[in-house]
């Protein structure tokens, strides 16, 4: 017998969306049997495995799902705990999908559709009652693995505990309940956005460029925009949903004053231009040139970039507000989309905060429609008035909720300190992009000092943004570097060294709590932490190399010492070297938290968590269960190959050299690289201590900074957001 919960999972439709439900299921430890016909089934396993972004959070994962073929296979899924169904949306095939399904499953499995049109009530019409009582809509967002949200349909009375947990904690998806409306939240409001940003444009013969302009960035959506967005999604999806949301919804309904789908459109999609899956879209790329089509004769000429001035700061007041035809083009549909979200609320969701976070975890959106309509001060629109919500699950806590309690303990212009409750600090970066600075070090040592003065217990380091940190901020070495300020650079890596020491020996628990990407520096501060809770999408690499330089605060220390304590890398001196060294010099990046337990830069015992929402109460109760009785770590002593391990590491990187699979500077550094990590001139007999591979990092960096190769490299990273390769 089984415990309670969902361990076995049933798909049926391997498309796009099926094979990403599967995939998902996978990735929070589920079996999942996947049907449909034979040839269809196959093909999304060698979809799964070949897919970028990958579907998958780690390789192996692909053992755990099982194709099959829905006519012969499907008496197989008879112990499944949840059978999820997401196949055309064509009633009479899922009514007699249904039926068959209910006849191989246990009584009480939960069944659900992925549909994204159909409501609940049109799909149980017909069902015997035993069925619909088990049945619900689970709509999932493509991709499955990146999009958060999960729009859930059910009766009230219906609880469902395990499928939500496993949803929830197991897919790390968050939950959002919708009323059974048609499109429910997220494509209700996200329909009438794209129709009446696209018909607008048309009518007021906005470009395609500038209105992805208008209402990208400045309007808080995605740099897509609308059309970049429908080029993405595919404009065949379009008069799809269009006509689907025609037939749902009543008479009068707001989406369908604003017409038809226009026939540039249609016209578009019977050519083949679908977008990004066909022949291109309103964006194509000719030749490597990417082109911006016509709205008014259909041609194509190169893309302009235009900055509107309605679009140069301000805000969305005021870019609804600017005297000009642009601003007059984003109030239109701002101002529309707005109002059909008050008009559709009663009908839609209990609560407006769960239509802004449909639309933020749904569309991208930084700021749902209430919350946008906030900024608008005398401009916004006046809500309906809402009947008392129901009873609905607890909100997840989070820094939002710290910081709605009161001020910081400290704070500067880089990282807040915040008090989480129960003795336990947070350690909040938000400099841009969350890069590290002198100002973001101040807030590290000053956490160490005040925490035992005021009688904590232990720190979290985390944050809300999209990523953890994208590691030092390398403005501060080209300056320095081109200065030739010696000195000055080697104080700042010293600096740093020893503050991420302090955080390491501190005489309380640090536990990091990374989401995103954590590189670099980034990476070496969660190195140097006790415990590690990350996000399933943490996306963690020591990428120095990638601007000319290696690890500085103590990341090659710190990788040598874990990879020698992993079992798997093998004994003695030279595995540890050999793996760090390769990870190091070709800047591996882990694309999920179980690629980071491989690379060591999550160790067997840290935990991951799946949902975002999450992640602070979990890394907040690690620490607490850390605590008592906390003892810091003792400094590591290592035995290092010396001059003789250099030698087969320079051995390596000359047959890569001679291959041309480096560049000359590549080499460069990766020698430098190389001295590092060997230990320089020690003898394999010694041992090595932390502050002699901390001095070996110093004078790599001091080194190599001085070549205009490594200043090359973090200028072009600086203005272009990539590395060079001289």
């Amino acid at each position: 017998m089984r415990g309670d919960g969902i361990h076995r999972v049933c798909v049926i439709g391997a498309g796009v969306m099926g094979a990403g439900i599967a995939a998902q299921a996978a990735n929070g430890g589920a079996q999942v049997l996947l049907l449909d016909r034979d040839d269809i089934a196959r093909e999304a396993l060698t979809r799964l495995r070949k897919s970028k972004p990958a579907a998958l959070m780690h390789k192996n994962l692909l053992g755990q799902i099982v194709p099959g073929n829905v006519e012969r296979d499907l008496k197989q899924a008879a112990d499944c705990d949840w059978f999820v169904e997401a196949i055309i949306e064509d009633m009479g095939i899922k009514a007699a999908l249904y039926e068959r399904l209910d006849a191989v499953r246990r009584p009480g499995t939960p069944v659900s559709s992925n549909t994204s049109t159909l409501t609940r009530a049109t799909l149980i019409r017909d069902m015997p009652a035993s069925l619909a009582r088990d049945f619900l809509i689970t709509h999932f967002f493509n991709p499955p693995r990146y999009m958060r949200l999960v729009e859930w349909v059910a009766d009230p009375d219906q609880k469902f505990g395990s499928l939500k947990d496993f949803i929830d904690r197991r897919m790390g998806k968050r939950i959002i309940r919708c009323k059974d409306s048609p499109g429910f939240i997220a494509n209700r409001i996200g329909t009438f956005w794209l129709h009446a940003a696209v018909t607008e444009a048309i009518k007021r013969s906005i470009d395609v460029e500038t209105a992805d302009a208008l209402l990208g960035r400045p309007a808080g959506v995605p740099k897509t925009g609308v059309f970049g967005l429908l080029d993405l999604v595919g404009l065949d999806l379009m008069p799809h949903v269009l006509e689907a949301m025609r037939e749902a919804l009543a008479v009068d309904d707001p989406l369908l004053d604003l017409g038809p789908i226009p026939s540039l459109v249609t016209e578009m999609i019977a050519d083949g231009y679908t977008g990004r899956k066909g022949k291109g879209g309103f964006y194509r790329l000719n030749n490597g040139v990417k082109e911006v089509r016509s709205l008014i004769d259909g041609s194509y000429a190169p893309a302009r970039r235009p900055k509107p001035k309605a679009a140069r700061g301000g805000g969305l007041r005021a870019l609804i507000n600017h005297d000009s035809p642009e601003g007059a083009y984003a109030r239109a549909v701002v101002t529309r989309t707005l109002a059909y979200a008050a008009r559709c609320l009663p009908e839609i969701a209990e609560r407006p905060i769960d239509v802004d976070a449909a639309m933020r975890l749904g569309y991208a959106w930084k700021k749902g429609p209430f919350e946008l309509n906030e900024t608008l001060g005398a401009e916004k629109i006046s809500l309906p008035k809402l009947p008392k919500p129901a009873l609905l699950d607890s909100d997840p806590w989070g820094l939002a909720d710290v910081k709605a309690q009161g001020a910081p303990l400290a704070s500067n212009r880089s990282a807040s300190l915040w008090d989480l409750g129960q003795g336990v600090a947070g350690l909040e970066f938000h400099s841009k992009l969350n890069a590290l600075d002198p100002f973001s070090l101040a807030m590290m040592n000053k956490a160490v000092t005040l925490i035992p003065r005021r009688g904590m217990s232990a720190l979290v380091i985390a944050n809300d943004g999209t990523n953890f940190s994208v590691g030092a901020n390398i403005a501060m070495l080209l300056v320095t570097g081109k200065l030739r300020l010696w000195p000055l650079i080697n104080w700042i890596l010293s600096h740093g060294q020893k503050t991420f020491a302090r955080l390491k020996y501190a005489p309380f628990p640090v536990v990091g709590a990374p989401s995103g990407m954590a590189l670099g520096g980034g990476c070496e501060v969660l190195l140097h932490c006790d415990a590690l809770v990350a996000h399933g999408e943490t996306y963690m690499g020591l990428v120095e190399a990638g601007v000319g330089i290696v690890p500085g605060w103590g990341g090659c220390k710190e990788m040598l010492g874990r990879l020698s304590e992993m079992p798997a890398i093998g004994r003695g001196p030279m595995p540890a070297v050999l793996k760090a060294f390769e990870i190091i010099a070709t800047a591996q990046v882990a694309t999920s938290a179980m690629e980071a337990r491989d690379l060591g830069f999550l160790r067997s015992d840290d935990a991951i968590v799946m949902n975002r929402d999450r992640l602070w109460l979990q890394a907040r109760d690690r620490a607490l269960d850390m605590a008592p009785g906390y003892q810091p770590p003792k400094p590591r002593t290592l035995h290092l190959p010396g001059s003789s391990g250099r030698a087969a590491l320079l051995m390596a990187i000359g047959d890569f050299e001679r291959k041309g699979l480096t560049t000359p500077h590549d080499v460069t550094v990766a020698r430098a690289l190389a001295r590092v990590m060997t230990g320089a001139d020690t003898d394999p007999t010694d041992p090595v201590g932390e502050d002699h591979l901390l001095a070996l990092e110093r004078q790599a960096i001091l080194s190599l900074i001085r070549t205009p190769q490594t200043r090359a490299r973090v200028d072009h990273m600086l203005r272009k957001g990539k590395p060079l390769r001289n």
